[in-house]
C-alpha cells in the first residue's frame, strides 16, 4: 500500500485538477444514476476513490446531507476540501485503501468510478467485494464504472484490470441483482477517449 499511496500522493501534489485524465467538469453519468434511482436527500452515500472529483460538490449543492468520500490520497481529499470551503464540513472524508477499508457504517448508495479497476490482486478484489456486500444496506444500490475491454490497460502508469458486463456480473451476481449496464465514453482533458463500462446493481 505504501508505494501505491505514495504514487497517488505525488500525482495529486504535482498535477492540477484539470491535468488528470479522469477529470470531469460535470460527473454526468454518476449524477444520472443518482437521479435514476431517485436517491433520497438523506441517503447515506459513499464515493470510493472519489479523490478531488466534483461529485461531492454536486451532491452537496443538490441538498444531500450524508456524503462520504474515500481516497487513498490525503492530498486529493485536501484539495477537494479547499475547493468546497465551508461546505467541506458537510462531507465525511476518509483516507483509506479501498481494498482494506472497513466502514464504520452501512450505505444506501455505493459509488465507484475508476477505483475498482486498479485492484488487480485477486485477494484485494475479494476483500473489496466482501466489504461492499457487507456494508451496503439491503436493497441498497452499487454503481461501478471501470475501463472496458476497449479502454486503456494502464492509468497514471499503473496496470489496471479491464472488465466486461459479463465479468462484473460473474463477480457480483451472487450478492447483487443487475439493474443496468451501459458503455460510456469519457473525453479526457487531452481530447482522448476512454471507454468505460458502468453498471448499477441492487443488493439482494
Amino acid at each position: 500500500m505504501t508505494d501505491t499511496k505514495d504514487h497517488w500522493e505525488h500525482i495529486y501534489k504535482t498535477k492540477n485538477l484539470e491535468e488528470v485524465s479522469w477529470y470531469e467538469p460535470t460527473p454526468a453519468t454518476s449524477l444520472d444514476f443518482i437521479k435514476q434511482f431517485n436517491v433520497s436527500k438523506n441517503a447515506r452515500i459513499i464515493d470510493v476513490g472519489g479523490g478531488d472529483s466534483l461529485l461531492a460538490d454536486n451532491l452537496v449543492n443538490m441538498g444531500y446531507t450524508d456524503v462520504s468520500v474515500l481516497d487513498i490520497s490525503e492530498a486529493a481529499l485536501n484539495r477537494a476540501k479547499q475547493r468546497l470551503g465551508a461546505d467541506a464540513n458537510k462531507v465525511k472524508w476518509i483516507v483509506a485503501d479501498a481494498a482494506k477499508f472497513v466502514p464504520a457504517e452501512q450505505y444506501d448508495f455505493w459509488h465507484d468510478r475508476a477505483a475498482f479497476h486498479f485492484l488487480t490482486d485477486e485477494q484485494d478484489i475479494r476483500n473489496y467485494i466482501a466489504t461492499i456486500t457487507r456494508y451496503i444496506k439491503p436493497n441498497g444500490i452499487f454503481v461501478i464504472g471501470t475501463f472496458s475491454e476497449q479502454g486503456p490497460n494502464k492509468c497514471s502508469g499503473i496496470e489496471i484490470k479491464q472488465y466486461t458486463e459479463d465479468a462484473l456480473m460473474g463477480i457480483l451476481q451472487q450478492f447483487f441483482d443487475k439493474v443496468e449496464c451501459k458503455e460510456v465514453e469519457h473525453t479526457t482533458p487531452f481530447n482522448t477517449i476512454q471507454k468505460f463500462i458502468f453498471c448499477s446493481f441492487k443488493h439482494k
